[in-house]
């Protein structure tokens, strides 16, 4: 028994701020209508990634709540509201992140996206130029989807207290990492580098890149809740 399950959370919009669930059905895809949709740059052809802040991080001023399998409904930083599809959505999207940009419901060809490396993103800030990486997503995604590695993305209540220690500021945002569970436990801060490669179930039953938490793949679908108790497997 690891722990229970703090807050479950789906993101319709890639890099956008997600919505709090209190059920959800998780399949082989991961979270129904999670990052379904991305912004895409089309100066560079790349998805835009908070994971990139000095260009993207205006995206986290945004909010995105999926209506139904077809319609996304996002709010600005003023409230107001566009849906996925208006057919001035890309104007809307464009004016606010200052960048000519597309929201698309369909990966590019080798989709990319500029990850900065988050020392030097920790130790310059946010507006700095930093190095970066280039990450090709999918790598174990559902065909059609935005998620960087896998379809799931799991965190420690530990994790954050942790990170939190570490920060100058003495805090840690879910928004910045915007995983889909957080899991409320006891165990020691970065315990997820323990299940690599392990079997974890959560609820009625439920591989890796360096990043806060893990990232998972689901081999057993189900339903789970926040509350729902976590358990990670025996070491085969």
């Amino acid at each position: 028994m690891l722990g229970t399950v703090a807050v479950l959370r789906r993101y319709p919009v890639k890099s956008m701020l997600g919505e709090d669930l209190d059920v959800a059905e998780v399949s082989r895809s991961g979270l129904a209508r999670d990052r379904r949709l991305a912004v895409v740059s089309r100066r560079t052809g790349k998805v835009a990634s908070a994971k990139y802040p000095r260009l993207w991080r205006d995206l986290l001023t945004l909010s995105a709540e999926a209506l139904d399998d077809a319609t996304v409904r996002i709010t600005l930083p003023g409230g107001e509201t566009v849906s996925s599809t208006d057919p001035d959505v890309d104007d809307v999207l464009s004016a606010l992140l200052d960048e000519p940009v597309t929201l698309s419901s369909t990966p590019p060809p080798g989709a990319t996206l500029d990850r900065a490396v988050p020392e030097a993103v920790l130790r310059d800030g946010i507006k700095a130029q930093v190095p970066a990486t280039l990450i090709e997503i999918g790598a174990a995604a559902p065909p059609g989807t935005f998620v960087d590695f896998a379809p799931l993305h799991l965190l420690t209540t530990a994790t954050l207290d942790h990170i939190a220690e570490l920060s100058p500021y003495r805090q840690a945002h879910l928004e910045r990492y915007r995983p889909n569970v957080v899991i409320r436990t006891g165990a020691d801060g970065f315990t997820e580098n323990d299940w690599l490669g392990r079997d974890l179930v959560v609820g009625d039953d439920l591989d890796p890149e360096p990043c806060a938490g893990v990232y998972a793949e689901v081999l057993r679908p189900g339903r789970i809740r926040p509350g729902d108790p976590v358990r990670l497997a025996a070491r085969s």
